[in-house]
């Protein structure tokens, strides 16, 4: 699944937020404008092995400007036990 954005690559800066978890990987062009999702099925990576690789199925060429990559903690649930099951 995907979509296009409509801009001139030669004029306009392209921004690609990419939001990668143990087995999705979903990608935000322009700003959200569109939005790919992905299943992966990668082999277990430590974090301090672990890479990120850059490439580009094009015909022109891509400058990266600007890359980051940032580690998220584990989420933390709290569990109302005033909540009855309705088993």
């Amino acid at each position: 699944y995907g979509a296009f954005v409509d801009i001139d690559p030669r004029s306009e800066e392209i921004s690609l937020r990419n939001l990668i978890d143990h087995s999705i990987i979903e990608s935000f062009g322009a700003g959200g404008k569109t939005c790919i999702t992905s299943r992966i099925y990668p082999k277990f990576v430590n974090n301090e092995e672990a890479h990120l690789f850059v490439f580009n199925n094009g015909t022109q060429n891509v400058k990266i400007s600007e890359m980051s990559a940032w580690s998220m903690k584990n989420a933390k649930f709290v569990v109302d036990q005033s909540v009855k099951s309705a088993a």
